[in-house]
């Protein structure tokens, strides 16, 4: 007689922890992101009392003092300096991050690769569709519908970091994966829908500075007085050309080639460049600009109700703390539906679910939508930050709620993958489990 097969074994595995080597990577950039996030929420704090300060009016000149070269039209004030040019440093990291664990990393599997790309784009439709939903009758309103797509890890990390929260490492990997997929997809809507006027000339004329960029790293090139001023030509051109010039960092990250080794590690040049400037995105790019963008006066400045009532503001917050969570927990549940995918035997759907209400913490690429979409200084641009800090404040503390639940089973599932009876450097889960998905 046959034996019955076990088909529970024979079902995809859906949010499994994945390869050692990925798994300690990811660990390590959680805890720059961390560190990143902690120095983002005081710079946040910092603009927003001094914004609705008596001394308001010194933060406001000082977000309008310009620095530059007219004759090469970039005399920017400061704020516009922290979101033209320091975020090319953040989108620079996240290109290179994506290209990694698409060329190299486990998502180099397509049946990996397919549940955060998915969660991503859901996590991306949810909120766009509520937000289109208040604000139907509005349409000037409607420009700001991309504002409440995006998820900053860094963000979500200094939550966890403060509630404690001890995700699990596949929580973890999904939700820097999650994140990463979504600020691309924030970049390309910025350069899709929020680019008015391009002059084909200097767009053109990207590709000179970007293909030398390229050609030197790939033949391992490290000297920074060749690369940067090649970088700075791509953004400079960029800007130029009417195109929002962080794409210039999104472009230079893809250049970088990813090479691995035999054993499938490897990534030298995208490494280096990662832990070279990872930290300088953490903790000075995007702190900066929370700190010009986050500036919101909301107290002097006219009533509160009617700003709060809004419906930019009402939109952004319903987008950000239903939409996020219908998009990436729907989207979730799609997959595992269509592909007949388990869950892995330590995760439930709660956790899922507490994972996409944190997803709702927009910050930095959303501010940036923000302004783009409605001007920057506007009224417009108030009522989107406002909702964008109302709305990001609640998905924190919904989420504290639903993960703090689950935090004693986290600590037990840690100490599990941290185990290493053999004290060979590499914990013995990862030994004995198939990590494919």
């Amino acid at each position: 007689m046959n034996p019955v097969p076990d088909r529970t074994r024979q079902r995809p595995l859906l949010l499994g922890r994945g390869s050692w080597g990925e798994a300690s990577r990811i660990g390590d950039i959680l805890r720059t992101e961390t560190v990143g996030g902690a120095l983002l929420l005081v710079a946040a704090v910092i603009a927003l009392v001094w914004a609705n300060s008596p001394w308001r009016g010194l933060y406001h000149d000082l977000s309008a003092v310009r620095v530059g070269p007219h004759a090469l039209r970039l005399d920017l004030t400061l704020a516009q300096w922290a979101a033209d040019g320091l975020l090319a440093v953040f989108f620079f990291v996240t290109g290179l991050e994506l290209k990694r664990e698409f060329v190299a990393g486990d998502l180099r599997d397509p049946r990996r690769a397919a549940l955060p790309v998915i969660a991503a784009v859901g996590g991306m439709i949810g909120p766009a569709v509520l937000y289109v939903a208040v604000n139907a009758g509005n349409r000037e309103a409607l420009a700001g519908w991309a504002t409440p797509t995006a998820t900053d890890i860094a963000f979500a990390l200094a939550v966890l970091g403060v509630i404690g929260a001890h995700l699990p490492a596949a929580l973890r990997t999904f939700l820097l994966t999650l994140a990463v997929v979504d600020d691309l997809l924030g970049i390309t809507i910025i350069g899709l829908f929020y680019t008015d006027d391009v002059n084909l000339v200097p767009l053109a004329l990207v590709l000179v500075p970007l293909t030398l960029f390229a050609m030197l790293t790939h033949r391992q090139v490290r000297a920074w007085w060749m690369l940067l001023p090649l970088a700075a030509a791509t953004w400079v051109l960029m800007h130029e050309s009417g195109v929002h010039a962080t794409i210039a960092g999104v472009l230079l990250g893809f250049a970088v080639p990813v090479r691995r080794r035999p054993d499938g590690s490897g990534c030298e040049l995208a490494q280096q460049f990662e832990r070279r400037w990872r930290p300088i995105s953490a903790g000075v790019a995007v702190p900066i600009f929370a700190f010009f963008a986050a500036g919101v006066t909301v107290v002097g400045d006219g009533p509160l109700a009617p700003r709060l009532a809004n419906t930019v503001t009402v939109g952004i917050v319903v987008a950000l703390v239903l939409g996020k969570t219908i998009g990436v927990l729907g989207s979730t549940w799609l997959v595992q539906r269509f592909t007949r995918a388990r869950l892995a035997a330590d995760l439930s759907w709660w956790d899922v679910f507490g994972l996409s209400v944190l997803a709702g913490m927009g910050f930095t690429v959303s501010l940036l939508i923000g302004e783009l979409a409605f001007g920057a200084g506007t009224e417009r641009d108030a009522h989107a930050k406002i909702g964008i800090l109302l709305g990001s404040l609640l998905a924190a503390v919904l989420s504290s709620v639903v993960l703090r639940i689950r935090n004693a089973h986290y600590r037990r599932v840690r100490k599990i993958e941290e185990l290493d009876l053999d004290d060979d450097g590499i914990p013995d889960v990862y030994q004995t489990e198939d990590p494919r998905p």
